[in-house]
């Protein structure tokens, strides 16, 4: 009786770990996906290619200061500062910073500046290839948008050469089949902005009259 308990769980087992193995995504990613992740590598990468090596030892550090051990280390550093200068003289300890710890001022202060350019150094660095990502995703979107465009006009003209479909007008096909200027589209995002702008501070005058 054990031993058939004993086969059953082995086969129950078995069948478990053979519908595992089914279920887990075996098939590569499709080539465009594939593609895709090679270019933004590529494109990391040779972002990362031209940045200085004292930069990088700067950014290093400054990835440490964001750490929770960095949080600790703090405390720990300032707990044994503090307590060796404020505990009564009878205990033995040297107090080479008493209150109220000029020295241990002075050390905060210099750290902090530190770590502040550590920290703006590499926010400069990243907002540098924010910069060129946003200006990447423009230029796509713009050429997606003339892509777009043109099948629109492909369409609408194979539409019109087909012998079986009705040919009607449609004014929104018609309106899309152009790429849209974008700098008039900025030209009227400046003006609404302005405009309301301008209705809110009138509001905001008339409220405090």
């Amino acid at each position: 009786m054990s031993e058939d308990k004993l086969n059953s769980n082995d086969s129950c087992d078995e069948s478990f770990e053979t519908h595992r193995q089914t279920i887990l995504p075996t098939a590569p990613l499709p080539e465009p996906i594939s593609q895709n992740i090679e270019t933004i590598i590529a494109l990391h990468r040779r972002y990362e290619k031209d940045v200085p090596r004292h930069q990088r030892l700067v950014e290093t550090g400054t990835t440490f200061f964001g750490r929770p051990i960095f949080l600790y280390s703090i405390l720990l550093l300032l707990a044994l500062w503090i307590i060796p200068n404020v505990l009564p003289r009878r205990f033995g300890l040297l107090r080479f910073d008493p209150p109220p710890f000029s020295w241990l001022q002075f050390s905060l202060t210099t750290a902090s500046l530190l770590v502040t350019t550590g920290v703006l150094i590499k926010q400069e660095r990243q907002e540098k290839l924010a910069e060129q990502r946003a200006q990447l995703s423009l230029q796509l979107n713009l050429l997606s948008e003339q892509k777009i465009a043109k099948l629109i006009a492909l369409v609408e003209e194979l539409r019109r050469d087909i012998p079986n479909v009705k040919n009607r007008y449609d004014p929104e096909a018609e309106m899309m089949k152009s790429p849209t200027d974008a700098h008039v589209i900025l030209d009227v995002l400046e003006e609404t902005l302005a405009s309301e702008l301008a209705n809110f501070s009138k509001q905001e005058t008339s409220i405090q009259e």
